[in-house]
């Protein structure tokens, strides 16, 4: 089992075990409480992307690194889709909050899974425009036509080759350097 958040059971607080159980689709070990029963299920987590397109910057598209990064990657910008909204008002909120720009137009381009985070990702293409003004969690955005971004093979990576191919572009791939 990969590292969890619970350790204990958060309604009797005994410890929890890799126990296996019968399910609906057979047995599967889990994080279970041995005392009460509770099952800590460890579902993914959604997570908003965005390929942002600046309608008034000649269609480049804006990638970001992240505060948080380091090294040189730019990527998509990100963030979680909160409790009460939808994906498509999840993505505006972000597109908003990260680079203060106005979304004109968005459109679905897919669904990714990236396990390695225990996330899914849900992927849109965002046609913005607006002065760009960083949030603290990013440290720098670029500015690229689509032909020259270079995609990674995990995640926003695939959902970004995705869009390319959309628009007649083969998607160039690289390996990013993890520390």
């Amino acid at each position: 089992m990969s590292a969890v958040e619970y350790r204990y059971c958060p309604r009797c607080a005994t410890p929890l075990a890799a126990i296996e159980a019968d399910e609906d689709a057979g047995r599967r070990t889990r994080l279970r409480c041995p005392a009460c029963g509770f099952t800590h299920w460890n579902n993914p987590t959604p997570v908003l992307a965005a390929v942002i397109e600046c309608a008034d910057r000649d269609g480049r598209l804006l990638l970001a690194r992240n505060a948080a990064w380091s090294g040189r990657m730019f990527g998509l910008v990100t963030g979680f889709l909160e409790a009460g909204e939808s994906p498509e008002e999840g993505i505006r909120r972000e597109v908003a909050e990260e680079t203060a720009l106005q979304v004109d137009a968005l459109s679905l381009i897919g669904v990714y899974d990236f396990q390695r985070m225990n996330q899914v990702i849900v992927a849109y293409h965002v046609l913005a425009r607006g002065e760009i003004r960083l949030s603290p969690e990013l440290a720098e955005v670029r500015l690229f036509a689509p032909h020259e971004v270079r995609c990674w093979r995990a995640g926003t990576g695939l959902a970004l080759a995705d869009w390319l191919r959309s628009r007649g572009f083969e998607p160039q791939f690289f390996e990013p350097v993890r520390d």
